[in-house]
């Protein structure tokens, strides 16, 4: 079980038995105190006091995890975030370069091990196709000709349509323009050239 979802639970436990003993309490103190003026009301104001400190530490509680959760999903985005624009920026070294070093194929191997670490399902499976592509027409001879560079923009745009639908997808679908045509639009961007 979770360390604050433990703790939520001692924190109910306790609020519990603070108002079924509060309750027995202060059947018995009014019964005490009929003879003093203002001891029952000191007794509930006591009594609210402790159930709003209990009731707050779990509210506290409860916004802190989230506000935790909300920080480690924010980084991550941006690691993803850094790892695209790293693996994009490789891939545009490479193709200006037009001669690929031993060394610029070992970065690209790097680069398949950040996108196992971060990657969705669907990039991966697309990254994949993308290094058939450059592996067959690029790597073998160590040169990017004019006809190997239409062949990596393309299969560099369909990497970018599952790049943007796993960083924006929720965005996108929030949006009036559907999947199929930002798809048709980054394919229609990347044939500009």
């Amino acid at each position: 079980m979770d360390k604050s979802v433990k703790h939520n639970i001692v924190l109910m436990l306790l609020s519990i038995i603070l108002f079924v003993g509060g309750y027995f309490f202060l059947r018995l103190a009014y019964h005490m105190s009929d003879k003093m003026p203002f001891t029952q009301e000191i007794i509930l104001i006591i009594l609210g006091t402790l159930a709003t400190i209990l009731i707050t530490a779990m509210l506290l509680n409860k916004q802190t995890s989230v506000e935790l959760e909300k920080e480690q999903s924010i980084k991550f985005i941006e690691l993803k975030t850094e790892t695209y624009r790293d693996l994009i920026d490789r891939i545009e070294s490479i193709v200006l370069h037009r001669d690929i070093t031993k060394d610029e194929l070992t970065q690209l191997q790097f680069h398949t091990h950040r996108l196992a670490i971060v990657a969705s399902p669907a990039v991966l499976e697309e990254y994949h196709n993308f290094l058939k592509v450059f592996h067959q027409k690029v790597a073998k001879d160590k040169h990017v000709s004019d006809a190997d560079e239409d062949l990596l923009i393309e299969a560099l745009a369909k990497l970018t349509v599952f790049i943007r639908k796993d960083l924006i997808g929720e965005l996108d679908k929030q949006s009036d323009i559907s999947p199929a045509k930002i798809r048709k639009q980054i394919m229609a961007n990347a044939a500009e050239h």
